[in-house]
């Protein structure tokens, strides 16, 4: 009698063990779940301490118009980019100088970012570009761009050394290490 009442407490457990399998023994797809594939997208696309990127979608009937909406999305989302990136720089920058009405000098360094910004995007790379048709018929178009982090430096020198009410002051390596600095905190993010 303790024999059989040994074993159906062992094959109980035995039982409950099989059956907590949890997650792990479940597919996704038996949880209802579907997995997402985002072309375009993951870590050789974002942002690092060298190269600004960005990447979008953009759905329509329209293979065109959904090409142009992503590309307005990522120009986008790499303006706001490089744009918080630059107004950090230069309210870095000026903080570390000794210039005389800071918050003007702070001010015009950012806007002339938004105008650099603007100037240097018709330069931004296509890195990836994919463009699928969902079942809807309507085209779904990823894409990913990037621009330099030397290149909007070197717009950035160009225009503040052209600032009369900077160019006595501007000092360019002073400007580059404070860049270089914000790059490397971006790297390490």
């Amino acid at each position: 009698m303790k024999t059989i009442h040994t074993l159906s407490i062992a094959a109980a457990i035995a039982f409950s063990i099989a059956g907590c399998k949890g997650p792990q023994g479940i597919t996704a797809e038996q949880r209802g779940e579907v997995e997402i594939i985002e072309l375009c997208s993951g870590e050789d696309y974002t942002s690092d301490g060298e190269t600004f990127r960005a990447t979008a979608t953009g759905t329509s009937l329209s293979s065109e118009a959904a090409k142009k909406m992503a590309r307005s999305n990522a120009d986008a989302a790499l303006a706001k980019s490089i744009s918080t990136t630059m107004e950090i720089v230069g309210d870095n920058y000026v903080s570390s100088t000794k210039f005389n009405g800071k918050e003007e000098i702070t001010e015009t360094f950012n806007d002339m970012a938004k105008t650099i910004v603007s100037q240097e995007l018709r330069g931004a790379v296509t890195i990836c570009n994919k463009l699928t048709q969902l079942t809807d018929g309507s085209f779904k178009y990823y894409i990913a761009i990037e621009l330099s982090g030397e290149q909007i430096a070197q717009a950035y020198n160009q225009r503040l050394s052209q600032d009369e009410r900077i160019k006595a002051d501007y000092n360019y390596d002073n400007f580059k290490k404070t860049f270089d600095e914000e790059m490397e905190r971006r790297r390490n993010e």
